[in-house]
């Protein structure tokens, strides 16, 4: 049974906030071959159960370890940096600028001309940038045991901010 292990020990990567995509994607193939239930077909109905729960944690693990966004939240989960349902305090000044961004998002929906909402879309790309910055190297280079926790919990608030501003963008891509 594999559920014992968290997602990179399953794959036999190192934990990363940025894991090698080609690699995951090898990693999950080879356990895929390894563990498909079709392969269990003329055995037990347990080895089978066990084939199918298999399965579905390889396929979850490669949907995590494939999305940025996922990887950075389950690591962040693994080291106890975050609760599920977690209620976030994100800086006063930064949901001014988000409640700003949103009013502009509310003006451009009821405007034909588009040109208002490739300006918002373009502003959305420059504050995601602005708040990739200063987390880049601490999510590209991370280090088990060597990146402290005040470097991830930078990450974390770069999480928060980010997931805010992904509800923006699936907002403004349905006007668009």
């Amino acid at each position: 049974m594999l559920t014992d292990r968290n997602y990179f020990e399953l794959f036999g990567i190192p934990v990363s906030l940025a894991p090698d995509k080609d690699l995951v994607r090898r990693k999950y193939m080879e356990l895929s071959r390894q563990h498909h239930p079709d392969y269990f077909v003329n055995s037990g109905a347990e080895e089978q159960q066990e084939a199918l729960e298999n399965s579905a944690l390889l396929n979850k693990a490669f949907r995590t370890l494939s999305n940025g966004d996922q990887t950075i939240r389950y690591v962040l989960t693994l080291k106890g940096l975050l609760e599920e349902e977690e209620k976030y305090e994100l800086p006063p000044s930064f949901l001014m600028e988000m409640m700003e961004v949103n009013e502009a998002l509310a003006e451009a929906a009821m405007d034909e001309d588009p040109s208002q909402k490739i300006k918002i879309q373009q502003q959305l790309f420059q504050i995601e940038k602005e708040l990739y910055e200063p987390v880049q190297d601490i999510i590209e280079n991370y280090q088990e045991g060597v990146t402290s926790k005040e470097a991830l919990l930078q990450v974390k608030d770069y999480y928060f901010k980010k997931k805010y501003l992904v509800r923006l963008s699936e907002q403004l891509s349905r006007m668009l």
